[in-house]
């Protein structure tokens, strides 16, 4: 498996997953608003849902969707950033592993998700050519009713329209495009665009 453009940056600079964390904590300690695209999730479901956070980083999405009330499962590539979770977001189960190879059930976490969110650019840290790999693998994790929403800005490399074929390759359809997490509509020359998907 190629390695992914965020284990390429970590490889590049070791201290890279530390600032990460530290940024976020930061933001935090700041009183920064970073709970936008948990907002726009828990809307989305019911209390007690299941929600994936597929590239979790130091979980700051999932850790506010369990605290207001979901079933969190978060997953990430970089053992830092799953260590930082643990350690600020008690509660949500954090898992090391990556998105192109996603497969939960081999681990233990039998049951379908409700909402699997993608947030914080994850897809343009791909590594290159698994995009399909990775959105049918979210796909296959998600109930039959469920939805994925993945969030990204535009200009980092994954070209939105390129995105939108690859949704259809993986067998997924789009039910909704949007500008950003709060609800303004997509446009083609969007600087950002959250998608919400389901299996087609």
């Amino acid at each position: 498996m190629p390695r992914s453009r965020w284990e390429q940056k970590v490889e590049a600079d070791p201290e890279h997953s530390h600032w990460y964390v530290e940024r976020f904590r930061r933001m935090a300690a700041q009183g920064a608003d970073l709970a936008g695209e948990a907002r726009f999730v828990d809307a989305m479901v019911p209390r007690g849902a299941r929600v994936l956070d597929a590239g979790c980083g130091p979980g700051r999405v999932g850790g506010e969707l369990a605290r207001r009330g979901h079933v969190v499962v978060g997953v990430d590539v970089d053992p830092v950033l799953i260590a930082a979770a643990e350690e600020d977001h008690p509660g949500p189960t954090w898992l090391v592993g990556d998105l192109a190879e996603l497969d939960l059930p081999a681990r233990g976490v039998t049951d379908p998700f409700d909402v699997v969110v993608c947030a914080g650019n994850v897809m343009t840290f791909l590594a290159p050519g698994t995009e399909v790999d990775v959105l049918r693998r979210m796909g296959a994790h998600l109930a039959p009713t469920g939805r994925a929403v993945i969030g990204f800005g535009a200009g980092r490399g994954y070209d939105v329209r390129a995105f939108f074929a690859d949704v259809e390759a993986a067998g997924l359809r789009l039910d909704l495009a949007l500008a950003s997490w709060d609800l303004r509509p997509f446009t083609p020359d969007a600087d950002f665009l959250v998608a919400v998907l389901t299996r087609g």
